[in-house]
């Protein structure tokens, strides 16, 4: 229990401090991090607090060491596990009405609020919202219950994300996060993350040759074939401005470098959705190995926001089957 929690601990940390120091250049592309951050990303570049200034003037004034929806909708699955003991659509459902960041009509969070019903299933929307809240669900179920793990994803995604893809890529995450509590060796974590991606196909009909699944080894077949992780390869084969990117990237980046601080600076530092690849990722390495995550990155990130999802760690812990 002990380990469990420590590595449960790990594993919210990551999702925390990668989607605050990811947030600085998401959107950006490769080359534009570098107009922002000569030297590149390191840690937070201002204040814990004030506003980046390439979100001044912009819609929604993003602050230094805040997280974004990618935490707050971790939060909210935490929430219900932690009260409920298990995932249902409607229990999902009605947390994510009450989520505010990223809530524009634009959005499918957006879109699901205005509709009002907890109850709604979505079978289309293949971005990856449904897979960067999944964490806590690894956090629940041991590597023994995948199927379990899984049907539990299909309940967590449904809300706002009913595509094949994202149902995919959210059952990756989770049993990724799932394999690193358990203490299981990276190649063991990337096994795991593919059957679980597999597994999922069959709750939705496909809508394009994409694999999930495939994509994972792809990845790291080709991220195992170089000398070091070039960001300069990734960002011309597989730069994460889709959802199965983001979650290849994200699986990858933890189980290659074993570590959250070195997983959280690769994705703020490739661009794209970086905050997405940074949490997510940061969230498996935090679980295989809870010392790599920047202490001094969460404090900041608690002094901004709070930190309800590690006050939650302890009770998801001790519910873990």
């Amino acid at each position: 229990m002990e380990e469990t929690l420590l590595r449960t601990i790990g594993c919210f940390k990551g999702v925390a401090t990668g989607d605050a120091i990811g947030k600085q250049t998401e959107s950006l592309n490769f080359e534009e991090i570098k107009q922002w951050f000569p030297e590149g990303v390191t840690g937070l570049h201002g204040e814990s607090g004030s506003v980046m200034p390439r979100y001044e003037g912009r819609h929604y004034l993003w602050r230094f060491g805040e997280t974004t929806d990618d935490t707050e909708q971790t939060t909210s699955i935490a929430r219900v596990i932690a009260n409920d003991g298990k995932i249902t659509h409607t229990s999902v459902g009605q947390e994510l009405m009450l989520c505010k960041k990223s809530n524009r009509p634009t959005l499918l969070l957006g879109k699901f609020q205005q509709i009002g019903d907890p109850k709604r299933v979505a079978f289309e929307g293949d971005g990856c919202g449904a897979a960067m809240r999944s964490a806590p669900i690894g956090v629940l179920y041991s590597t023994q219950r995948l199927n379990d793990l899984v049907s539990s994803v299909f309940e967590a995604s449904i809300p706002t994300h009913g595509g094949r893809i994202a149902i995919c890529g959210a059952s990756a995450i989770a049993a990724a996060v799932s394999a690193a509590i358990d203490e299981k060796q990276p190649y063991e974590i990337l096994q795991h993350s593919i059957l679980a991606a597999k597994t999922a196909e069959k709750y939705r009909p496909a809508s394009s040759d994409e694999s999930v699944a495939d994509l994972i080894l792809r990845v790291y077949e080709d991220l195992l074939s170089q000398e070091s992780l070039s960001l300069e390869f990734i960002k011309d084969k597989y730069m994460p401005w889709k959802t199965p990117n983001i979650i290849a990237l994200a699986i990858n980046f933890a189980i290659l470098t074993q570590s959250a601080e070195k997983t959280t600076l690769l994705a703020a530092n490739l661009g794209g959705d970086t905050d997405s690849v940074a949490s997510m990722g940061s969230a498996i390495a935090g679980a295989m190995s809870p010392q790599t995550v920047n202490e001094e990155w969460y404090q900041a990130v608690k002094e901004v926001n709070g930190n309800e999802l590690l006050e939650l760690a302890p009770r998801i812990a001790s519910l873990r089957r």
